[in-house]
């Protein structure tokens, strides 16, 4: 998957922006943002603080740091059962 061009901090500024009464077309002209990319961002990051939005990243590595050491044991253990 493609990493963002913006870093957080831009993102949520970006949104502060739409929020205070900027245009939609004039606020995606600025940036250099499409509709879609808009519209995404709304989804996700609505409402949302740059340290809430770190510490969401944060929490996401962990999650996927755990399924992996958990995938490696089950793995085993399926290829254990399937040889008995």
């Amino acid at each position: 998957m493609r990493t963002s061009r913006s870093s957080e901090e831009q993102i949520v500024g970006i949104l502060k922006e739409g929020e205070a009464g900027v245009p939609v077309a004039e606020l995606l002209r600025r940036h250099g943002i499409s509709r879609a990319t808009d519209f995404s961002w709304r989804s996700k990051h609505a409402g949302a603080t740059v340290s809430e939005l770190r510490r969401v990243r944060e929490l996401e590595a962990e999650n996927a740091k755990l399924k992996r050491m958990y995938a490696e044991p089950a793995l085993e253990n399926a290829a254990i059962k399937d040889v008995r």
